[in-house]
């Protein structure tokens, strides 16, 4: 199984905001942005791992700022780390609007995915190489978002959460 980095599995995907996509107060609906999200998620790890992939988690999502109508949204999403199975995948979501030139950052998440073979069983996925200072930065701190995302999700005791356990001790005894 060939490694493989962050760039790799790179996916920018644009969408204008139509009427049918907004609220009352003509900014762009949650959901019908997490729906974009989920996609282009998809792609950047079907990219990575050359498999068919469902989303296995999605991390807190904040909205910072409002999409209007007539905006365009582009998604940036890509591997940060792959572990057995499975990939996070980091979404950085921007606003533009181009008749008036303001370009904004509206949104950013983590996505988990997990790929499947012809039957529908997990399968291996390859490693991933960070190449950049920012790459590897995620790519370190993304055992520290799985170990709470299992403990979240009640697959994980924290006692057993070890990077997560280390953000909290002083040369490993405890702050108390």
């Amino acid at each position: 199984m060939k490694n493989k980095t962050p760039s790799d599995s790179l996916t920018v995907m644009n969408e204008l905001v139509l009427p049918n996509d907004t609220n009352p107060l003509h900014n762009l609906m949650g959901g019908r942005l997490l729906h974009w999200m989920d996609i282009a998620a998809a792609i950047a790890a079907q990219k990575h791992c050359n498999r068919v992939v469902v989303t296995a988690s999605v991390d807190n999502v904040s909205f910072q700022k409002p999409v209007k109508l007539g905006d365009v949204v582009s998604i940036e999403a890509r591997v940060t780390r792959s572990f057995n199975t499975s990939m996070e995948v980091k979404l950085d979501v921007w606003g533009q609007n181009i008749p008036s030139g303001t370009h904004f950052k509206c949104n950013e998440a983590y996505y988990t995915f997990v790929a499947l073979d012809e039957q529908g069983h997990t399968i291996p996925v390859p490693e991933i190489h960070p190449e950049t200072k920012e790459e590897k930065t995620l790519y370190a701190g993304a055992l520290r978002r799985r170990q709470l995302r299992l403990i979240l999700g009640g697959k994980m005791k924290p006692d057993d959460a070890t990077e997560l356990k280390a953000l909290f001790m002083e040369s490993g005894k405890d702050t108390n």
